[in-house]
C-alpha cells in the first residue's frame, strides 16, 4: 500500500487557492491514501465568529469536499483533510475522508485547542474506523494526539492507520506520535502544516512542520522538516497492525486491564 502526506503553507482565506495548489502537487502522485493537514485550505488562525461562518462549509456538499472527491477520482486514491464544517448553524473542526467513488466519512474534532474553543463545538462524532478495502482507517486531528485515549479507541475498533490531519503549534506531537503507534502497534500519519499566521492581533502562531509516517514498532519511515513543504509517499504493509503481539505470552490489547482504568 502506497501512503503519504503532503505538508505546505496554506493562504488564510483562500481556498480556491489553496485547493488549486493542493490539486496540481498531487496530479502526478499515484499513491492509495494521502493525508493533508488541518483546516488546510481555510487556514487555521480565525480572527471572529464571522469569518468562521464565512469560510465554514457543509459535508459533503461543500466546495472544498467536493473537490477532493474529484482530486481522489482523478488520482484514483483515497484522501484525508481537515476543514471547517458548518451545520444547522453549528460549526465543526472536521476532517474528511473521501475516495475515488465519494465521500467516506466525516469525524469532527473532538479535543479543541486554544481559541478553537471559542469558536467550534466540540466534536460529536465518536471516534470512527472506516474499511478501505486494503485497509482499514481512522481519523483524529490535531490536539487529539494529547489524549491516549483517541488512538487507543481507533486501535479498539480496527483501525490500521491513523490519519492525523493538524496544524500543530506545540513542538512535542511529532515524537508522540512515535509513542501513540507504538503502544497500539498502528501506522500514522500526521499531515501538519508550515508557516505561521498572525491575524487580528492576535499572537502569531508558528507551525512545527514535522509531518511523519510511523510503523506500529515506532519507527519514523519519514520525517519532513520543520520549515519546508514536503510531499512524501511511502509504500507499508497494512497487515503489520493487525499482529498485537508483543512476544508469545501478550498481546497488546487482549491484555489490557480493563476494570482497573475505570476512574
Amino acid at each position: 500500500m502506497r501512503v503519504g502526506f503532503y505538508q505546505f503553507d496554506p493562504v488564510f482565506g483562500e481556498i480556491k487557492r489553496n485547493l488549486d495548489r493542493v490539486a496540481e502537487k498531487l496530479a502526478p502522485v499515484r499513491c492509495d491514501l494521502l493525508v493533508l493537514p488541518e483546516l488546510f485550505a481555510s487556514g487555521y488562525q480565525f480572527a471572529s465568529k464571522q469569518e468562521v461562518a464565512s469560510l465554514a462549509e457543509p459535508v459533503p456538499d461543500g466546495p472544498t469536499t467536493q473537490r477532493l472527491i474529484d482530486i481522489a477520482r482523478t488520482g484514483g486514491m483515497h484522501l484525508a483533510a481537515g476543514l471547517p464544517e458548518r451545520q444547522d448553524g453549528r460549526y465543526y473542526n472536521s476532517a474528511v475522508l473521501v475516495g475515488p467513488k465519494g465521500f467516506i466519512g466525516l469525524y469532527r474534532k473532538a479535543h479543541l485547542f486554544f481559541e478553537e474553543t471559542l469558536y467550534f463545538e466540540p466534536g460529536d462524532t465518536g471516534f470512527r474506523v472506516w474499511d478501505l478495502g486494503i485497509a482499514k482507517v481512522g481519523l483524529m486531528v490535531c490536539f487529539d494526539w494529547f489524549y491516549p485515549e483517541a488512538a487507543r479507541t481507533l486501535a479498539l475498533k480496527g483501525a490500521d492507520i491513523l490519519c492525523h490531519p493538524s496544524n500543530l503549534v506545540l513542538p512535542h506531537c511529532p515524537d508522540a506520535m512515535v509513542t501513540r503507534c507504538l503502544e497500539n502497534r498502528v501506522f500514522g500519519v500526521t499531515a501538519n502544516r508550515i508557516g505561521s499566521e498572525e491575524r487580528g492581533g492576535k499572537k502569531k502562531l508558528t507551525y512545527v512542520g514535522q509531518s511523519e509516517i510511523v510503523t506500529p514498532q515506532g519507527r519514523i519511515l519519514h520525517r519532513a522538516p520543520s520549515d519546508r513543504e514536503d510531499l512524501t509517499v511511502v509504500d507499508l504493509e497494512p497487515a503489520e497492525a493487525r499482529n498485537k503481539f508483543l512476544n508469545p505470552y501478550n498481546d497488546l490489547l487482549r491484555d489490557r486491564r480493563t476494570t482497573l482504568y475505570e476512574s
